[in-house]
């Protein structure tokens, strides 16, 4: 049996992309910083019929975010998919967003922390083991600001396209390897309630974008407009 491990699992994408590999026979890691919400996800999912666990984890914690992957490659044997792609839908102490000419260390260090610095944690927990086996795959998502950025995630926008640009490098890296590793921008709201004229798109129109490059294992990045 093969698992995903989703981390920043909500109950949005997070959840429609567990769904997606679920129903096609993987078993399910939720990573998450707050248990309460992993359980409703776990039940939802258990009614579906899709084994999962949930292991709590912060990915501002480097360390946390690290000993939740080990504790679920041992749960499920391995972890075959790793999908990263955390989004606070809640205000976040320190991840505040500000213009370009705004921006200072202080408003960036802690975006840097959030995408790339937790993202290339969990590479690095679950990247061994994909290498020695031969076969793996390694998903990121960030906004579309990562390829065209706007004024007013001036520093959000710059910590995201750190990631893409480290996800496309990695892809190049790990030609060859059976590993392979790709990122997608969402340039659209996702869910409901969009601002007046902004594109919208439902977690479950876009979450088989990752089927598909898991599948494909080709192209680095997909941008997704909807």
């Amino acid at each position: 049996m093969s698992t995903i491990a989703v981390i920043g699992a909500g109950s949005g994408l997070g959840l429609a992309i567990a769904r997606t590999f679920g129903h096609r026979g993987f078993d399910v890691a939720l990573i998450a910083r707050t248990p309460e919400k992993l359980d409703i996800q776990l039940d939802q999912l258990g009614q579906e019929g899709i084994k999962a666990a949930a292991f709590p984890a912060d990915v501002m914690d480097r360390s946390s975010l690290t000993a939740a992957l080990e504790r679920a490659a041992a749960r499920f044997g391995g972890i075959d998919v790793l999908e990263y792609s955390p989004a606070p839908h809640t205000p976040v102490s320190g991840l505040t967003m500000v213009t370009p000419s705004e921006t200072t260390v202080d408003d960036l260090q802690p975006q840097v922390e959030y995408n790339l610095y937790g993202a290339v944690t969990a590479a690095r927990a679950v990247l061994p083991a994909m290498r020695e086996a031969g076969a793996g795959t390694l998903l990121f998502t960030t906004g579309g600001g990562s390829v065209n950025p706007i004024p007013m995630l001036g520093n959000v926008n710059a910590a995201a396209a750190a990631l893409r640009n480290w996800v496309l490098n990695l892809h190049t890296e790990l030609s060859g390897t059976g590993v392979y590793a790709a990122h997608v921008a969402i340039s659209t709201w996702i869910g409901a309630n969009a601002p007046e004229g902004f594109p919208s798109a439902a977690p479950e129109q876009i979450a088989p974008i990752y089927w598909t490059l898991h599948t494909e294992r080709s192209r680095p990045e997909h941008i997704f407009t909807g």
